[in-house]
C-alpha cells in the first residue's frame, strides 16, 4: 500500500511516523482513536528513527492490556484535543500479538507486529 501526502508517495513503513512533524513530540497521555472508536491512552512513545512505536493501555487496570503499535499505523495527531488517530479497528488492536515490557526491543516481536499490521496481515485495515 502507498500513502500520498505533502507531494510524495511512499510505501507503508511500520516503524516510522507518516508525518515527520510528529517525530520528537511527547504523545504520552494522548487518547488513542481507532477507526471505530476510542481504544485507550498512550502510556509511552518513542521517536527513534525507523523504530518508533506507541505503547497503548487499552483499558482499566485489571481488564485492559498494553499493546505496542508501530508508528506507521498513526494516521493523524490532534495536539489540541490530545488525540492520536490510528488506521486500525479496536478488534484488530485488541487481537494483536501479546505484549510485555520485555518485548520492547525484541527484534522477532517487532517483525511479528510488522507482519500483523502490514498489508495482508491479520491486523491490516483497508477502507473498502
Amino acid at each position: 500500500m502507498t500513502y500520498t501526502g505533502t507531494g510524495t508517495t511512499t510505501r507503508w513503513q511500520p516503524w516510522s511516523f507518516r508525518d515527520p512533524s510528529w517525530q520528537g513530540t511527547d504523545l504520552s497521555g494522548y487518547k488513542v482513536e481507532a477507526v471505530d472508536g476510542e481504544i485507550g491512552k498512550v502510556d509511552s512513545a518513542t521517536n527513534d528513527v525507523s523504530q518508533s512505536y506507541l505503547i497503548v493501555n487499552t483499558g482499566p487496570w485489571i481488564f485492559g492490556r498494553k499493546v505496542m503499535l508501530p508508528a506507521g499505523v498513526v494516521k493523524d495527531v490532534d495536539h489540541t484535543e490530545k488525540r492520536v488517530f490510528v488506521e486500525r479497528t479496536k478488534d484488530l488492536i485488541q487481537n494483536a500479538p501479546e505484549f510485555t515490557d520485555a518485548m520492547t526491543n525484541d527484534t522477532n516481536y517487532r517483525q511479528s507486529l510488522g507482519t500483523y499490521y502490514g498489508e495482508g496481515g491479520a491486523g491490516w485495515y483497508s477502507e473498502r
